[in-house]
């Protein structure tokens, strides 16, 4: 979830101030005897801290969940912090419940009753939505700054929950239902559109999106991401290295090191 905005803190001779945004695995979308929910999206982490010449920074960058068996997302982690990966959406499998993550897997309906979805951690993500109890519906997947929708009706699934904006794109959003007739939309931030036949879409790689829902296999979870920025010219290595304006920014896209 996108923090206050961007200040420069006081450095000393030694150090310098760099922005960074952490995004964990997407989960992947559920999917088993017609019924599948939205999987959750990758925890998001952004802020701002103090990096020290010549330290190394491990990062991981982690994985989507996978799609058969559907999985959560794996953990990103950057210096002190840790984003959570996505729930995985509920399928047919009793209790029917979106598993808990970054962001929440989506609730499939039960016997009688919308079915439960997973909850998301505490700003890095929220809840999935319930799936309605007709028409073997899911509830979309959580995003990083939206719940996961329940479905407008008996015939759609539900949407997945919306990513949060860093730098003009959007990351980190919640996958589709599997819908009777129409797969609710994924989430803007990487979120795969659920489906109303096979299998959901995956989530789209490097935004940590959550997988859409589908009939018999759920879509994949998107991996995650990690950006490192500062301005002025390149002091650090590591990554993918670009200029933005007056910045300098360091993209990971797999595990790696940062030197700073």
């Amino acid at each position: 979830m996108i923090f206050a905005p961007f200040a420069y803190r006081q450095e000393s001779s030694s150090t310098y101030t760099a922005e960074f945004l952490l995004v964990a695995g997407g989960g992947s979308g559920g999917g088993s005897g017609n019924r599948g929910a939205g999987g959750g999206a990758g925890g998001l982490i952004s802020g701002s801290l103090l990096l020290t010449p010549s330290t190394s920074y491990p990062i991981v960058v982690g994985d989507g969940g996978s799609f058969n068996p559907g999985s959560n997302g794996q953990n990103s982690t950057f210096n002190i912090y840790t984003a959570i990966g996505g729930g995985r959406g509920a399928d047919n499998s009793a209790p029917r419940t979106g598993s808990n993550g970054g962001s929440g897997g989506g609730g499939y309906r039960e016997i009688t009753a919308n079915g439960t979805p997973g909850t998301g951690t505490s700003g890095q993500g929220f809840g999935g939505g319930e799936g309605r109890d007709c028409n073997s519906n899911g509830g979309g997947g959580g995003g990083a700054s939206q719940e996961g929708q329940l479905s407008a009706n008996c015939n759609n699934g539900g949407a997945g929950g919306s990513g949060s904006l860093w730098y003009g794109t959007y990351y980190a959003g919640g996958g589709g239902g599997r819908g009777a007739f129409t797969g609710g939309l994924g989430g803007p931030g990487g979120g795969g559109n659920g489906s109303d036949s096979f299998s959901g879409d995956g989530g789209t790689a490097n935004t940590g999106g959550g997988g859409g829902g589908g009939s018999t296999y759920g879509g994949p979870g998107g991996s995650g991401i990690t950006i490192i920025k500062y301005a002025g010219s390149q002091r650090g290595t590591g990554g993918t290295v670009t200029t933005s304006g007056s910045f300098t920014v360091h993209t990971f896209t797999s595990s790696n090191t940062y030197i700073a």
